[in-house]
């Protein structure tokens, strides 16, 4: 550190530090940072690690905000990597998705993984965390960092090294093991003292706390069919040689992208002519259709895709429009700040949604309600509707998996669809891509493109959106008859450039800018295409970038 001086503050207060401090020991100056493993340093993210070199304001994150969970996460991946490769000398680390509480993984060793290997990958976990090794960053020229990852037989890392066009790269070390994570980490492995390792055959869940309760593992919930999701996914990603973001970009560069637009387009559509045949085969039982899933995950141009595979069956589906049964907007249920809270089941007047509904599969007209947005009333247009037995009822909303919503319709009426971008390319073995990361980027698009609003706007609304996902949608995916994977594995680098362009609009005096530069890192990794002539306009694509025959 040299004696040139910068001003620090932190709140009320100003301290002057050498330039060069580390930030963790202005951390240690201040009594309220106890506990916090990053802080936002002029509104980026940044971990304890770096050195400060100007000026700044310092806001210090706990594990109760997105970006200090974000860093704990990524020290448990360290963590476990570290002490599975002392527990099975030699093997592969494989972190692949998300999974019930936590991260699923497998392990690539000589002989195959059992839970006796996976308990004492957990003992090593702990011991490392009573031994509070510090995770160092490091500034490293290129050439050493590919001769780090050679020695240590990371030939993933070395891939996705081989395509950055920088001259130093960021490593983190742990001991004598190296990584980048692509993220902030937590200042030393004392920190991770909360965490759980379930033996999941033929892999493992690294199960890890929520924000809400930063302390606390929830308990455990078995999610079958959304891993049979992934894993016939990764078969597939395996099958035309996409597993990572290295053999994409390679793809694009050799001429690729139009027969892997071809064949993914083909795959979705061979999937939803297999849900329409199912129902197909039940038409006479099968009368309401539900569709549900996270926001930007597609259920728009899927009903429609739908739509027209059922009409190939035979059958001529009518929809009903989920919000036209708002209660007037006086009615509406407040959420625990005070404001209307439009996706509680409660908004909707579920009794006379479910009235209606009986009436219709029985072959009765009634006269059906539109809301009136800027009145925020429901009226009554005379519009009536009638329905004959080859017309299934097709509901798109969030609330659709969830049988309160239909509760007059016995559950053997009910075909109940649950759609999610359920991405399964990773940067690399140990860095997994954020299917919420990728629905962000989707809406962020969307919302520019059909509603008029900035990437300000829609990083400012996502938490509320996730927080509704995480009440009204995933507690009942489950209970799904059939999932839908909505993610097409060439699409980041579609949305790459769109993405960049309304990111880089964030500066950094505003409170997006932290995100905005964690999204265009991410975006850094990919080769981007603007010439998007080969993707069809039926695509699921479409409902976000414009272009959709179905708009």
């Amino acid at each position: 550190m040299g004696s040139e001086q910068i001003l620090v503050q932190v709140d009320q207060r100003e301290f002057r530090v050498p330039v060069g401090t580390p930030l963790g020991d202005v951390a240690a100056m201040v009594p309220e940072a106890k506990g916090a493993v990053v802080a936002r340093v002029n509104n980026d993210t940044m971990g304890f690690q770096f050195p400060l070199v100007e000026d700044c304001r310092v806001e210090f994150l706990h594990t109760d905000s997105e970006d200090g969970m974000r860093a704990y996460r990524a020290g448990l991946v360290f963590l476990f990597v570290r002490a599975a490769l002392e527990v099975l000398p030699g093997c592969t680390v494989h972190v692949k998705h998300a999974l019930s509480n936590g991260l699923y993984g497998e392990i690539d060793h000589t002989q195959p993984v059992i839970e006796k290997d996976i308990r004492a990958i957990e003992e090593r976990m702990h011991a490392l965390v009573e031994e509070d090794i510090p995770f160092e960053r490091r500034l490293v020229s290129m050439d050493e960092a590919k001769q780090i990852y050679s020695q240590q037989g990371l030939e993933d890392k070395l891939r996705l090294l081989s395509q950055q066009s920088e001259d130093e790269v960021v490593l983190y070390r742990f001991g004598g093991f190296h990584d980048s994570l692509r993220t902030m980490l937590v200042p030393s492995s004392g920190y991770l003292k909360y965490f759980k390792l379930r033996y999941y055959l033929p892999g493992f869940i690294l199960e890890y706390p929520r924000r809400a309760h930063p302390t606390q593992i929830r308990e455990y919930v078995e999610q079958g069919k959304l891993f049979n999701e992934f894993f016939k996914a990764e078969r597939w990603q395996d099958n035309i040689s996409i597993p990572t973001v290295p053999a994409l970009n390679d793809c694009i560069r050799d001429g690729g992208f139009g027969d892997l637009v071809r064949i993914s387009e083909a795959y979705h559509e061979n999937q939803i002519r297999d849900i329409a045949q199912q129902i197909s085969k039940e038409r006479d039982r099968l009368r309401i259709i539900l569709i549900a899933g996270p926001s930007s995950s597609g259920k728009t141009t899927f009903a429609q895709r739908l739509t027209v595979q059922l009409r190939v069956a035979g059958l001529w589906p009518v929809a009903i429009g989920l919000d036209d049964y708002f209660v007037d907007r006086h009615l509406t249920p407040l959420d625990e700040d005070g404001n209307a809270d439009f996706e509680a089941l409660e908004a909707i007047d579920v009794e006379l949604f479910n009235e209606h509904l009986t009436k219709l599969i029985q072959g009765e007209a009634v006269q059906v309600p539109t809301f009136h947005f800027p009145t925020g009333r429901r009226q009554w247009n005379g519009k009536t509707l009638q329905v004959r037995s080859d017309q299934p009822i097709i509901v798109e909303g969030i609330h659709g998996l969830n049988d309160k919503l239909t509760a007059s319709i016995p559950k053997g009426r009910k075909f109940k669809i649950y759609i999610s971008a359920l991405t399964n390319l990773n940067l690399d073995h140990h860095t997994r891509i954020s299917t919420t990361d990728v629905r962000m980027l989707r809406r962020m698009i969307r919302d520019n493109q059909f509603r008029g609003l900035d990437a300000r706007a829609t990083i400012e609304r996502w938490p509320s959106v996730t927080r509704g996902e995480h009440r009204h949608i995933f507690p009942f995916q489950e209970s799904a008859d059939v999932m839908f994977n909505s993610t097409l594995v060439y699409e980041l680098a579609v949305l790459k450039p769109l993405a960049e362009e309304l990111l880089r609009e964030i500066t950094p005096g505003e409170p997006q800018y932290s995100e905005a530069r964690r999204m265009l890192r991410f975006l850094q990794h990919f080769v981007a295409v603007e010439d998007w002539s080969a993707i069809p306009c039926n695509s699921l694509l479409q409902e976000f970038i414009g272009g959709s025959c179905f708009e």
